[in-house]
């Protein structure tokens, strides 16, 4: 038929395969947005909450990342103490064919660790060795007064300790007290065994080995003198001379020995009918203290040598 026509297909004619596509596009829209939804089981659960782990690793890989972060994290240790150097001077067996008693100790300063004897704890008079006190205790005493030593107080000071003179030592044992100077010692030096003498004057202060080494430190450090007087009065103690200069530091090289400030007391008891020697050495790190008493006959050499000997067994090199 001529006049029969058909009609033109319209664009918006839905086909099978178009409704299709345009359904499953629809239905993958849908759900995204489900898995965007809070609270959806088809949520996304791909980031890290703060302070919990990562979720998107299997239980294994978390296990191996813990452990890895631990081994990331290297244990903090103690700073290791620096090593000090070695001492001219270490604790030995000492060994001497000695009449009478004798006993020594010896101190690291560094450290504060006292070695010695088995009987540096036992007391014998001091004899001169204690001027190196009264000379320190005079000094600090002035200077925390506000007062200079006149010319001639230092002079006595001088004389007492180079020369160990006696008439100076008993001015100056006036001059600070007396047995009450002894008790500052014990409380500033921190003294164990020690004592004022009962009776007499300052040759009769009680000291043991071990505490010798104790005021030889407190010296060293300038509790005993101050900061005001403390070299000085190493300076004076490294210049003991003539018949005072005995003892520790024979035992050492004639270059170290310039170094080293002693003090020494030898007397004879003739109540006792024994001779009392002691020694006092400061050196470089470390200080030494050696007593002995015998009969009286032997004189003041025989424990002058007994000292040497003591500190020639110390010596490390």
């Amino acid at each position: 038929m001529a006049g029969s026509r058909r009609a033109p297909r319209s664009g918006a004619e839905m086909t099978p395969l178009r409704i299709g596509i345009i359904t499953g596009v629809l239905l993958v829209l849908v759900l995204a947005a489900l898995r965007l939804l809070p609270g959806s089981p088809l949520a996304a659960n791909a980031a890290a909450q703060w302070g919990e782990p990562d979720r998107t690793t299997s239980a294994a890989d978390h296990t191996d990342d813990q452990a890895a972060s631990r081994s990331d994290r290297s244990t903090p240790s103690a700073t290791p103490t620096p090593e000090l150097p070695p001492l001219p001077v270490r604790a030995a067996d000492i060994t001497i064919n000695a009449k009478g008693w004798w006993a020594w100790s010896m101190q690291d300063t560094r450290t504060g660790e006292i070695v010695g004897s088995a009987n540096m704890g036992e007391t014998s008079t001091t004899a001169s060795l204690i001027k190196s006190w009264i000379g320190a205790d005079f000094l600090r005493r002035s200077a925390d007064a506000g007062r200079k030593p006149t010319d001639a107080q230092l002079q006595q000071v001088r004389v007492m300790i180079r020369d160990s003179d006696n008439n100076a030592a008993e001015s100056l044992y006036n001059t600070v007290g007396r047995a009450a100077s002894i008790q500052r010692l014990i409380s500033t030096c921190k003294l164990t065994d020690s004592s004022a003498a009962s009776g007499g004057g300052w040759s009769r202060t009680e000291l043991s080995p071990r505490d010798i080494t104790r005021l030889a430190a407190c010296i060293g450090d300038g509790r005993a003198a101050g900061p005001t007087w403390t070299k000085w009065l190493l300076d004076e103690m490294r210049a003991v001379r003539g018949i005072g200069d005995f003892g520790i530091r024979k035992a050492f090289p004639a270059a170290v020995q310039k170094t080293i400030a002693i003090k020494n007391g030898w007397v004879d008891r003739q109540a006792e009918q024994e001779f009392h020697v002691s020694c006092l050495a400061i050196g470089d790190g470390w200080t030494m203290g050696v007593m002995t008493k015998y009969p009286i006959n032997l004189g003041y050499t025989y424990g002058a040598k007994i000292c040497q000997q003591v500190a020639e067994q110390l010596r490390a090199d």
